[in-house]
């Protein structure tokens, strides 16, 4: 169990994806201050119930995401923007509300350890559905990728693909608490199939600017 900072958003964040975060609410700097101060994460968590910025303390879903800070710019009126990368998933145990931001009694929650060649090949699977998927959506001019920057190693394809597809953010936050690495893969390879399938069928822009389907 450990004690962490908590930020409650309405986002998802999975371990190895950055985030960047724009810090104007005083309580919140606060807490990054002393983040910066001490060298430690904080914990990103996915809002319930409330709103993330002003009024009352936001209720958080469960399970979440440690974030550690890379980088802080500082910005007029104390503000600050920060780049940070998410590190471990965790639970929370318990919830601390008399500070001015939440603080949770955490455990880490890594995924069950499960045989590699599995990992493997369900990796395998997904990888070229994923390259599919952001292939379309580029040509529509939604995201830019290079292929080569997509890892085919399961212990890093897995989150980033949870990362990648655009989904209900409630949906995101399931994929988040899978239990295991196997069951992260199985949920990715049905929601890219069905996002991909779609995507087939809608038209796309070629190079002269006319609708084509192909």
């Amino acid at each position: 169990m450990i004690e962490l900072p908590l930020f409650p958003l309405n986002t998802v964040l999975f371990p190895g994806m950055p985030l960047p975060l724009h810090i104007f609410e005083e309580r919140y700097q606060e807490m990054i201050r002393l983040c910066l101060v001490e060298k430690r994460p904080f914990g990103v968590v996915l809002i319930r119930e409330g709103q993330a910025e002003h009024g009352p303390l936001a209720e958080p879903y469960a399970i979440g995401c440690t974030a550690d800070i890379i980088q802080v710019q500082k910005l007029d009126n104390d503000r600050l923007f920060i780049m940070t990368v998410g590190q471990d998933r965790f639970r929370i145990q318990s919830l601390d509300r008399e500070r001015p931001y939440l603080v949770g009694q955490v455990e880490l929650l890594p995924l069950a350890q499960e045989p590699a060649e599995s990992l493997q090949i369900a990796a395998a699977r997904l990888y070229p559905l994923v390259l599919e998927y952001l292939k379309i959506l580029a040509e529509v001019g939604k995201v830019e990728f290079d292929p080569e920057q997509i890892s085919q190693d399961p212990d890093e394809l897995g989150f980033l693909a949870a990362s990648f597809i655009q989904l209900p953010i409630e949906e995101k936050q399931d994929l988040l608490e899978a239990e295991t690495a196997m069951e992260l893969f199985q949920n990715l390879q049905s929601l890219y199939q069905e996002e991909v399938a779609i995507m087939r069928t809608m038209p796309r822009v070629d190079d002269v600017g006319l609708f084509s389907m192909n």
